[in-house]
């Protein structure tokens, strides 16, 4: 499927903007909905922009804007953070709760899931007690149609007191009438919003509060919403409520004197608390079961039949864990094969082009230190990194997009969340932990949707103990020549996709080692709860898998790593080309490294060679290649056989190639993912703690591993 069209007459404007009104006349509207109804695809066809939308809860973390126009007026359209609920729990959930509680929005869309409306019904009433100017958007109309779901729009408009629309946003139909029906809310004159009754109790408090609230706000905000959360005294809500009014309402005298008039009412009536809290979700809930059992049918009770049958294969603990590893070994085999020749061939074409620079900068008598440091050093390490993270990337990102898009991604954090709680983190880092495989700076990226800052922390800082497409090459190629190279060609892929899964599993078993680890010492504490959704299976659209993994992130991440690389080539240059005493810096550095990495069961050239990789894995085994030759310039060898040979006549031996492998999985993180990890904590502390666990676990594992074999005499 490709991308949607514009919805009929609609505008897109522009994007990116912040929040300003300059036209008196422009309206700002929020989008609101829980997690995975398809609320950024609203918004995304609304707009023209492209916010990440997938398959999985929690993809929305800070609030993306953009702007369209339709019949004339323009809307700044604000899609905030998915949420289950205003009584907010994480800081997604406060997010979206201050937006539409104190953002001032001229009207709330609440995008809901038409296959599921109920559960959706309860944010829906929630968003009517703090505004009047809401629109409930249905969205999945074509999901609800397969599945053989009806319902009636005029019961629920009737019921809700609001206007309801009913959307497939991933084609865009009736998305022109949704916006028709939000420009029409100044006008309208059959709102009347559904007024939610709890128990007689708490109606009773409420009525205490009330008046007096009312009288000191007038119409800032919704003085019998208001009333109700001081009374329940959320500590967050009143906060941000406090921060917005200028003054903390409830330590107005006469307001006071009320809300504690009221408490004492509820503690008579033994409500206080958490059971005043339960009591109001309670009723929340039974108003939602009213309203849907009147205006949803189905045809049979078997309506999603098919995903349950899937998921009790997908997620039992007999057959999830196969089919996890079985999927992983596909990607990496399709990866691992499917690049061999567009990287290939862009190398070709690459280094085609450095002959070209040689010949011109020859041509206009530029000395040779500049053609070095330009070509040989800066242009020669750029044209590596291109072609060897280009096509893996440009063939795993679609794969793990398409995963989101299908709704396997949940069902792995599914599987995997016993594992996590054990280590006393959340089940949310194996989500955050699968983009870590195309990108560490991607997967620390992701750990925004973790709401407990403890448990991103520990997500972020194990996030390396995956390996990114930046260290498949090294592992790839040490793995092919020293294991493998004696299997006849049709079968190397196949075994190199087996021990590169092994590898992996152990990077896996390592994160939660490593998270425990950190869980019981420096920072301490119990998994947090969350609530994870098992979305209905979905047809990807691989029109927008394509455009979005390639422009988001394939290109992104390749962008960023040539970013670091340039000044990286330079030095290392720089310091195969400088010498003293006849002998080259990079020669002096390994030399002085060797008695170290050799504790570790690697050489000096090894050791600086992930120094100097540091801007990007992709260079650590040309570096290596450069250092044993004493060229001064990166170089590659036209098969693994001759680098074997290379290799060999320089020590190597299985143990050294065992020891390289584990360091490469186990080491300091590269310098974009570092960047990120210091822009997501704003902090140089943990960004440094970061660097240190991986690499101190790393030269770990490799000197317990070289010592045990070097004990037992195997080399």
């Amino acid at each position: 499927m490709g991308l949607a069209a514009k919805p009929t007459g609609i505008k897109w404007i522009d994007s990116g903007l912040t929040i300003n009104k300059n036209n008196p006349d422009d309206r700002v509207i929020a989008l609101a909905g829980n997690p995975n109804v398809g609320k950024s695809t609203v918004f995304n066809a609304l707009t023209g922009m492209n916010q990440h939308t997938g398959n999985w809860p929690g993809k929305t973390v800070t609030n993306a804007q953009g702007k369209c126009s339709f019949d004339g007026t323009n809307y700044i359209m604000v899609d905030i953070p998915g949420t289950y609920s205003l009584m907010a729990h994480s800081a997604e959930e406060e997010v979206a709760r201050d937006f539409i509680c104190f953002g001032n929005p001229d009207a709330v869309i609440v995008v809901c899931d038409a296959t599921c409306l109920e559960r959706n019904m309860n944010l829906v009433l929630q968003t009517i007690e703090i505004t009047d100017h809401v629109v409930v958007c249905i969205n999945l109309m074509d999901e609800a149609k397969k599945k053989h779901i009806h319902i009636d729009f005029g019961s629920l408009q009737k019921d809700l007191g609001v206007p309801v629309v009913g959307v497939t946003a991933r084609s865009g139909k009736k998305l022109g009438k949704l916006m028709e029906t939000v420009g029409s809310l100044k006008t309208e004159n059959f709102i009347n919003p559904i007024r939610l009754k709890y128990t007689a109790p708490i109606e009773e408090a409420i009525s205490i509060v009330e008046p007096a609230v009312k009288a000191c706000l007038g119409d800032k905000l919704n003085a019998r919403w208001a009333a109700l959360k001081l009374i329940d005294c959320d500590e967050s809500l009143l906060k941000s409520m406090s921060d917005y009014l200028g003054f903390n309402l409830a330590e107005e005298e006469s307001i006071a004197l009320k809300i504690r008039k009221a408490r004492q009412f509820l503690k008579e009536n033994g409500l206080s608390g958490e059971v005043l809290r339960d009591q109001i979700v309670s009723c929340l809930i039974i108003t939602a079961e009213g309203i849907c059992a009147d205006a949803v049918s189905f045809e049979s009770s078997t309506y999603n039949e098919r995903d349950r049958k899937i998921d009790r294969i997908l997620t039992s603990k007999w057959s999830g864990y196969p089919l996890m590893i079985l999927l992983l070994m596909l990607i990496f085999y399709i990866t691992i094969t499917g690049a061999n020749y567009p990287s290939s061939l862009l190398s070709d074409i690459l280094f085609r082009f450095q002959d070209i620079l040689l010949v011109f900068f020859k041509q206009i008598g530029a000395p040779e230190w500049v053609t070095g440091m330009l070509v040989m050093g800066i242009y020669r390490v750029l044209a590596w990194v291109v072609s060897v993270m280009l096509p893996p990337m440009a063939i795993f990102f679609p794969l793990f997009t398409l995963l989101e898009d299908l709704g396997y991604l949940p069902r792995i954090a599914f599987n995997l969340d016993k594992y996590f709680k054990k280590a006393h983190t959340c089940g949310k880092q194996a989500l955050t932990m699968c983009m870590g495989f195309g990108c560490n700076a991607c997967g620390v990226a992701g750990c925004r949707i973790i709401d407990s800052p403890r448990e991103r922390l520990i997500a972020i800082i194990t996030n390396s103990f995956v390996p990114c497409n930046g260290r498949f090459p090294t592992l790839i190629a040490i793995i092919t020549m020293f294991f493998v190279g004696t299997v006849s060609a049709p079968f190397q892929s196949f075994f190199s996709t087996c021990l590169l899964t092994g590898t992996i599993i152990l990077g896996i078993f390592m994160t939660f080692a490593i998270s425990k680890f950190l869980s019981v010492t420096i920072l301490k504490g119990i998994p947090s709860s969350f609530t994870l959704e098992l979305p209905p299976y979905r047809r990807p659209q691989i029109g927008k898998v394509i455009v979005r993994s390639i422009c988001d992130r394939t290109l992104f991440v390749l962008g960023r790593a040539v970013a670091v690389a340039a000044p990286a080539g330079l030095i290392i240059w720089l310091m195969a080309n400088i010498h003293v005493g006849g002998i080259s810096l990079l020669l002096r550095c390994s030399t002085f490294l060797d008695p170290f990495a050799h504790l570790l069961g690697l050489d000096g050239v090894i050791l600086l060679a992930f120094i100097l990789g540091f801007p990007a894995n992709e260079i650590v085994v040309p570096i290596i290649i450069m250092a044993y030759m004493s060229t001064g310039s990166i170089m590659e060898f036209s098969s693994l056989e001759e680098l074997k040979t290379l290799l060999l006549n320089n020590g190597w031996t299985w143990m050294t190639a065992v020891c390289t492998m584990l360091f490469s999985l186990m080491h300091w993180p590269c310098s974009t993912t570092c960047l990120t990890i210091r822009k997501e904590t704003q902090s140089w502390k943990w960004t440094a703690v970061s660097f240190a666990v991986p690499t101190v676990t790393g030269m770990v594992i490799c000197f317990l591993f070289a010592s045990f074999v070097r004990l037992l005499g195997l080399i």
